[in-house]
C-alpha cells in the first residue's frame, strides 16, 4: 500500500510544502548534506566503493499510519461517549420525579452502618392519557382525566440491611384507615384529615399516601415508585413478556382476562388484564387479586434475573426506556444511575429469600365490603421495620417466634399490660400504652390512673409471669430493679414521677422484642419468589356476569367461545 504523497519504496516525489527541493550531493554545485541517503552512499564509497543494498526503514510512513488509526480512534471514543451521554441524559429526562417531604419516615442503620432499603410500589387507577384511558376504560364522558387517581395496588418492597432477604407487603386497596393531613405540592389539593379507603389517599399525592402507609405501619417508608396503565403494559413488553399459569379456565368479563387452564406468557394488554382482575381469583375480592399479582412479580423477578434478560445490550435498553418512561419516583430515586442502583441491590438477594406477604384483615364490622387490620398484621408490620427476614438462610419460611430471641416464651402480641398514671402528668398512660401497642404487645393493653401518687415506676407481675414482665421492661428501657412480683395475675405497671416524658425509662434502653415472624407470616398468603410452579387460584364463586347472567370465571369461559384468548 502506498500513501498519495509517496512513490515506490517511499521516495519523495514532490514537496509537501511546496518549497523547491533541496539540491541532490551529486548534482551541479550541490554539497553533501549531513545524514540522509547522501551520507549513505559516500560511507558506502568510502568501504570500497559498494553501495549497501540495505533500505532505510519507512519511519515517516509507518508514523503517518499510526497517527490515522489514533485519529480514528479518538473519533470513535468521541461518538461512543456522545451517544452513552445523549442515552444518559434521553433517560433520565424519561424520569418524573416528586418529593416526599419526609412523609414516610428514615431508615435506621442496623450495627454495621447498613441501611435497609423500604419503597412503596403504588399501581394508578387514574385515566391521565389517551393510552390509560383506552386501556382503563370509563373515560367515554369524563375524558382525560386530571390529578392522581387511587392507588389500587400499594406494596411495601423490603430489601434489608445486608442484601440477603426481602419482603413484599401488599396491602388491599379496600383497607380502611385514617387519612392523615396532607396537601398534594403538584396540584394544591389538600385535606385535614379523614377516615377511608386507604387508596384514596393518593389523590393528594404520592407522598400523602406514602405517610398514610406510614401511619399505620409504622414502617419508615423513604421511597416510592407508581406506575399506571399503560406503564404496566410498557414493562411486560420490554421483557418480552411475563410466564403466569391458571389452575382452571378463566374469563373476568370486567377486566376481560380470558386464558385457559396451564402457563401463558403474557404481554401487552394481556399483562394488565391479568395484574387488575380482581373478580377471577380467590374469592373475586382485592385480597385474591394481592395473591395473583404476586404470582406476576415473582415471575417477572425471575425473567429480570435469569440468564440473557441483562446482558442482551437491545433488551436493557428498552427495559430502561420503558422503566424510564413508565414510573412516577421520588427525588431520592429521580436519576437512572439511583435507579440502577437500586436494580444492584435487588439482584443481589436471591428468589428464595424473597417473601411475597399480604396484610392480615378483616371484615370492617361497620360495613362487609370494606376490611380492616387483622391479627398477625402488626407482627407483618414490625418484622419489616426491624429487619428480620421471614425466611431461613436455605429460603424456607421462617417458623421462629419471639420466644427464641427473647426470655419471654408467650409471643409479644399475646402480652397485656395495664399501664396506671401515678404522675400529675395527664396522659402518660395513654402515651406508655400506645408506646407498647405500636410495638406488638397485645390490643388488650389498658391504662387507668393510680390509686396514689408514686416516687418510683414500678412493674409488678403475678405468678409465673416474669418472663413477660422482662420483655416489657426491655421494650421500655427498664432495669430488673423496676420489676416486683406481686399477688395479681397480670402485668401492671405503675409509672412514677421518675418518669414524666418520653416513652423509653430515662436512661434506660428499649430494646423491644423481635416480631413474631410465624405470626406473620400467618394468614398472610407467603409465597416465595422462587416457587415457579404456583398457578394463580381462579375464583369458584359467581363472581362474574356474562349479557346479565351471573356466572363463575370458569363458566363465564365455556359461554364465551368467540372471545379470543388473551395471549392469542
Amino acid at each position: 500500500m502506498s500513501d498519495p504523497w509517496d512513490g515506490p519504496g517511499g521516495q519523495a516525489t514532490r514537496s509537501r510544502t511546496g518549497r523547491v527541493p533541496e539540491q541532490r550531493a551529486d548534482e551541479p554545485g550541490g554539497a553533501p548534506r549531513p545524514g540522509g541517503r547522501a551520507a549513505a552512499r559516500a560511507a558506502a564509497r568510502s568501504h570500497g566503493g559498494k553501495r549497501s543494498r540495505r533500505r532505510a526503514r519507512p519511519v515517516r510512513r509507518g508514523r503517518r499510519v499510526l497517527k490515522i488509526v489514533g485519529m480514528c480512534l479518538a473519533i470513535l471514543v468521541l461518538a461512543t461517549a456522545g451517544a452513552g451521554w445523549w442515552f444518559y441524559q434521553h433517560l433520565n429526562g424519561n424520569i418524573n420525579s416528586v418529593s416526599l417531604d419526609g412523609k414516610g419516615g428514615s431508615e435506621k442503620a442496623d450495627a454495621f452502618g447498613r441501611t435497609p432499603i423500604n419503597i412503596l410500589v403504588m399501581g394508578s387507577d387514574g385515566r391521565t392519557s389517551k393510552a390509560d384511558c383506552k386501556l382503563g376504560g370509563g373515560c367515554s364522558q369524563t375524558g382525560v382525566q386530571t390529578g392522581n387517581g387511587n392507588a389500587d395496588v400499594q406494596m411495601v418492597v423490603h430489601i434489608s440491611a445486608d442484601r440477603s432477604n426481602a419482603t413484599v407487603m401488599s396491602i388491599p386497596r379496600d383497607t380502611m384507615v385514617d387519612v392523615p393531613a396532607c396537601k398534594d405540592s403538584e396540584s394544591g389539593q389538600s385535606t385535614s384529615g379523614y377516615y377511608g379507603q386507604i387508596n384514596s389517599a393518593l389523590q393528594y399525592g404520592p407522598a400523602c399516601q406514602v405517610a398514610t402507609i406510614h401511619q399505620l405501619t409504622g414502617i419508615p417508608i423513604d421511597h416510592f415508585v407508581k406506575l399506571d396503565f399503560s406503564g404496566v403494559v410498557k414493562m411486560s413488553d420490554a421483557v418480552g413478556g411475563v410466564s403466569v399459569c391458571v389452575d382452571h379456565n378463566v374469563y373476568d368479563t370486567y377486566s376481560h382476562l380470558k386464558l385457559s387452564r396451564g402457563s401463558h406468557t403474557l404481554k401487552g394488554e394481556a399483562a394488565l388484564e391479568f395484574v387488575r382482575s380482581r373478580h377471577g381469583f380467590g374469592d373475586g375480592s382485592d385480597l385474591g387479586r394481592t395473591v395473583s399479582q404476586h404470582i406476576f412479580l415473582s415471575a417477572m423477578i425471575r425473567k429480570f434475573k435469569g440468564a440473557g434478560t441483562l446482558t442482551d445490550p437491545t433488551a436493557v435498553y428498552d427495559l430502561a426506556d420503558a422503566a424510564t418512561k413508565a414510573l412516577t419516583v421520588d427525588d431520592g430515586l429521580g436519576s437512572v444511575k439511583k435507579l440502577i442502583g437500586l436494580a444492584a441491590d435487588v439482584n443481589k438477594v436471591p428468589t428464595k429469600r424473597m417473601t411475597f406477604t399480604t396484610m392480615q384483615t378483616v371484615a370492617d364490622p361497620n360495613n362487609t365490603n370494606r376490611v380492616v387490620v387483622g391479627a398477625g398484621a402488626k407482627d407483618l408490620f414490625s418484622s419489616i421495620a426491624d429487619d428480620q427476614s421471614l425466611t431461613t438462610g436455605s429460603g424456607k419460611k421462617s417458623a421462629a417466634a419471639s420466644a427464641k430471641a427473647t426470655a419471654s416464651a408467650v409471643p409479644v402480641s399475646e402480652i397485656a399490660v395495664t399501664v396506671e398514671n401515678g404522675t400529675e402528668i395527664t396522659g402518660r398512660a395513654s402515651a406508655i400504652a400506645n408506646a407498647l401497642t405500636g410495638q406488638g404487645f397485645s390490643s388488650a393493653t389498658t391504662t387507668a390512673n393510680a390509686p396514689s401518687q408514686a416516687t418510683t415506676t414500678t412493674l409488678t407481675y403475678g405468678t409465673g409471669r416474669k418472663a413477660e414482665a422482662q420483655t416489657a421492661a426491655k421494650a421500655l428501657g427498664l432495669s430488673t430493679s423496676h420489676l416486683e412480683e406481686g399477688a395479681g395475675t397480670g402485668l401492671t405497671l405503675v409509672i412514677g414521677s421518675d418518669w414524666t416524658s418520653g416513652t423509653t425509662y430515662p436512661g434506660g434502653s428499649a430494646s423491644h422484642a423481635p416480631a413474631d415472624t410465624k405470626a406473620a407470616v400467618s394468614n398472610a398468603h407467603a409465597q416465595t419468589a422462587d416457587e415457579a410452579k404456583t398457578c394463580a387460584k381462579v375464583s369458584p364463586y359467581k363472581t362474574v356476569s356474562l349479557n346479565g347472567v351471573p356466572m363463575t370465571p370458569e363458566q363465564a369461559y365455556a359461554a364465551a367461545p368467540n372471545k379470543k384468548d388473551s395471549d392469542e
